[in-house]
């Protein structure tokens, strides 16, 4: 038998029972508004006696003008954002602090898999009060685009500032800085650096200066930058994502296969610690001692104990923290505040993978 939809418990009905009225009944599972304490357990307990849950949230929505959804931007690959200690631990941080506020979270890849369409169909439909660029933008960012022109507001993370959007950024060019300094004051001069993606291309080789030019990402220039306000490094190698096996590919090829015996550097600097981790273990294959033969610097201070006994020389950045402070950029914009950037502290923690230059 159809139940009889007239028979099911409605706000109204609420309201009668608690007399009073509908708009009051609301006020109280709102949370919100001019209601006595008295008033709201009165409304609750009868909502309790009639099995009634709540309003409808669509419907609150649309009254609302607000899905209650914050999109994030996580990467054109998001099997391989979860590969990456440093994604996961930024995303904990911001749906912690989103959480606590109710917010929903909608993970959206940047790029489609349909050819021709620049974005995701969800950059481009998906219902959303405010949307997370996690890692910036470049140049004619089409994910920026496509959201701007459906008026979505954007919180921008380690990017290039964006007119009226908070801006959550880290200090990594003057912590890729340290990093270089520390490996001189060890006696090195031939370093080379192992670099994050340039732009929204994959591609991996060996960098000139025509292609160091073109550097796009936010997080890949600053650490470019940051490492030539020290040196000049020897050698530079491209990788077309933070994971280990691209880490070792390239230091393969300083290390090994592209750079002569007689010139082989004597440390990498890596733009992150999945990367230099990558360049140990190839280090170890070559036959190479980590720190006597090569030393390894990397970014991002992971805990890393799969790389036992090796423990990296890295720049810690606070990654938990990072993610708390796009949280609060996002509640922020939806309170009305004016947007702010924010910049955080990064340090450089020794471990045992740099020494002294070998003689």
């Amino acid at each position: 038998m159809t139940r009889n939809n007239a028979g099911r418990p409605t706000l109204a009905r609420v309201a009668e029972r608690a007399g009073v009225s509908v708009s009051t009944a609301s006020l109280a599972f709102s949370g919100a508004g001019p209601i006595t304490p008295e008033t709201r357990d009165r409304v609750l307990a009868a909502a309790a006696e009639l099995a009634y849950s709540g309003p409808n949230p669509l419907g609150r929505q649309l009254r609302s003008g607000r899905s209650g959804i914050v999109g994030v931007i996580i990467g054109d690959n998001p099997g391989r954002a979860f590969r990456d200690p440093v994604s996961v631990k930024v995303l904990d941080g911001l749906m912690q602090v989103l959480g606590e506020q109710g917010l929903g979270v909608l993970l959206v890849p940047g790029t489609s898999r349909v050819e021709g369409v620049p974005v995701d169909p969800l950059v481009a439909s998906a219902a959303m009060d405010v949307a997370v660029l996690v890692w910036g933008v470049v140049t004619d960012d089409p994910n920026l685009e496509a959201l701007q022109r459906r008026g979505v507001r954007v919180v921008v993370g380690e990017g290039r500032p964006v007119e009226g959007a908070p801006l959550v950024a880290i200090e990594d060019r003057a912590g890729s800085a340290e990093a270089i300094r520390h490996l001189v004051a060890l006696g090195h001069t031939r370093i080379a650096e192992i670099a994050l993606p340039f732009g929204r291309e994959e591609r991996t080789g060996p960098v000139d200066a025509q292609r160091l030019a073109q550097a796009d990402r936010t997080p890949s220039s600053n650490r470019l930058a940051g490492v030539r306000d020290v040196v000049e490094p020897v050698f530079t190698w491209e990788t077309p994502a933070s994971l280990v096996e691209h880490g070792r590919d390239a230091a393969m090829a300083i290390l090994g296969e592209w750079v002569p015996d007689s010139e082989r550097p004597t440390a990498i600097f890596a733009q992150s610690d999945l990367l230099a981790a990558g360049a140990v273990i190839a280090a170890r294959e070559l036959g190479l001692r980590v720190p006597e033969d090569v030393s390894i610097a990397g970014f991002d201070g992971l805990d890393l104990p799969w790389l036992s006994p090796d423990v990296l020389t890295s720049v810690h950045q606070p990654l938990g923290e990072k993610g708390a402070a796009l949280g609060r950029a996002v509640l922020g914009l939806l309170a009305g505040d004016e947007p702010t950037a924010v910049t955080l502290p990064v340090r450089l923690v020794q471990g045992t993978t740099t020494g002294p230059a070998p003689r």
